[in-house]
């Protein structure tokens, strides 16, 4: 899929893309695409007619792609690189997973082997430095945006350039997923993968998980995507159909495998009849909202011996976040404006709230249950065209093993990250070529 070449800075109708305007200016002032979207729309609708699947993916996912790149500066990439690292630092230290594991469910207690695959982690970008508002297991994206880079146009390359090349990008992904597999099982021929999620057919991301088909597949492995439901355990193997599955790439998310319907996949993930990755222990481990109290606290961090720059790179990118107690509640209801509220096993913004929209309905239901108040960061904007009211951006790093794998934007209007913003969506990521 080749890109079309951009009609480049030099035309009025796309604003000022100079190659010496700063990130701000290019930000607000340059309106050169950065993506091919029919291409993007054709390569994804091929995918699913494969699947025997409506293709109309322009007409359903309308807002699934940006109209335009997003620029970040080097040292913003760089410093989000240091936190990745200094994040994976800190999770591997047994006294941090004793403190997280306190809260977290008795599955996440089982150690499979592994990190656990890619974490999608997110920021916002201030003046001051990338703050990382959340972790996540499982992030939806990264080879939806593989394919955005194939697709990419580069307004400026003899300035610009998008921080990782698409094709090792992909290459990464599937590297993430064998060394999975590698840890768990050592050096057993891994031969079928099941990608596994409710109703996979439903969900908004569908196409994503063909994609990681296709990719499965073109590498000799067989590949199957499927509802737990089909999932049955036989003969100390895990069965789709007539298929003994190897490793599942977990894409649910019920992250203690605790609904019914899972009975079979958690019981052959901890009998080890079953790679499984992510798994329940990286989401309690990384995901799970409340952590983020510990990687911020510089106190702690100092107490179980972690390395002083660690402690000085997670302590400035991580907002004030605290557990939402009856002991703080009534303080927390007198301060909302300036705190965002999370369930702390959430996960894709929902139930999140601003304090500043919160009713005292809403209130009363989640300080009844298991929440953090995380101090409000405004995210950076992009402008799409002049005159236009900016949108806001944020930046999610996929990651594996302490080590970025992507960098993708999301570009949206409202209180959280949505796909329903007219010339919003998934955004790829451009930075200097020089430092």
């Amino acid at each position: 899929m080749k890109p079309t070449p951009p009609a480049c800075a030099s035309d009025p109708a796309f604003g000022t893309c100079g190659p010496t305007s700063s990130v701000e200016e290019l930000n607000r002032d340059c309106y050169c695409p950065g993506v091919d979207r029919s291409a993007l729309h054709d390569k994804l609708e091929d995918v699913l007619r494969a699947h025997g699947l409506p293709a109309a993916l322009a007409d359903s996912h309308p807002h699934l792609f940006a109209v335009l790149p997003v620029f970040v500066a080097r040292r913003q990439i760089e410093a989000m690189a240091a936190v990745v690292s200094a994040t994976a630092h800190v999770v591997a230290l047994p006294s941090y997973q004793a403190a997280a594991l306190a809260w977290a469910p008795d599955i996440a207690r089982f150690d499979p082997g592994s990190p656990g695959g890619l974490l999608g982690f997110d920021f916002h970008l201030t003046a001051g430095g990338p703050k990382l508002i959340e972790i996540n297991t499982n992030p939806g994206g990264a080879l939806i945006n593989v394919l955005a880079g194939q697709a990419q146009q580069v307004c400026m390359p003899e300035s610009m350039q998008p921080v990782v090349d698409s094709e090792q990008a992909e290459q990464s992904v599937l590297d993430s997923m064998l060394m999975e597999w590698h840890l768990q099982r050592g050096a057993a021929r891994l031969g079928s993968i099941a990608i596994v999620d409710e109703s996979p057919r439903a969900q908004y991301l569908y196409a994503e998980f063909a994609l990681y088909q296709e990719l499965f597949r073109r590498h000799g492995y067989r590949a199957v995507i499927c509802d737990p439901r089909e999932l049955v355990r036989q003969d100390g193997r895990l069965w789709h159909a007539d298929v003994a599955v190897d490793l599942v790439y977990n894409r649910l998310t019920d992250f203690a495998l605790e609904q019914p319907s899972h009975a079979y996949l958690r019981a052959a993930y901890l009998a080890r009849e079953v790679a499984m990755s992510p798994h329940p222990r990286a989401h309690a481990l990384f995901a799970d909202k409340r952590n983020l109290t510990l990687l911020g606290d510089g106190d702690f961090l100092r107490a179980q011996g972690v390395l002083a720059e660690s402690v000085s790179i997670l302590t400035r990118a991580i907002p004030r976040t605290q557990v939402l107690t009856a002991a703080n509640r009534d303080a927390m209801w007198a301060l909302r404006r300036d705190w965002f509220f999370k369930p702390a096993a959430g996960f894709g913004s929902k139930a999140s709230y601003r304090g500043d929209k919160l009713t005292r309905r809403v209130w009363e239901e989640i300080s009844a249950a298991s929440y953090v108040a995380q101090q409000v960061v405004a995210p950076s904007e992009r402008r799409l065209a002049s005159g236009s009211d900016p949108l806001k951006v944020d930046i999610r790093c996929y990651a594996y093993a302490g080590k970025p794998v992507l960098y993708a934007a999301r570009i949206y209007q409202g209180q959280t990250t949505n796909f329903r913003t007219p010339g919003g969506g998934f955004a790829p990521v451009l930075t200097s070529v020089r430092p």
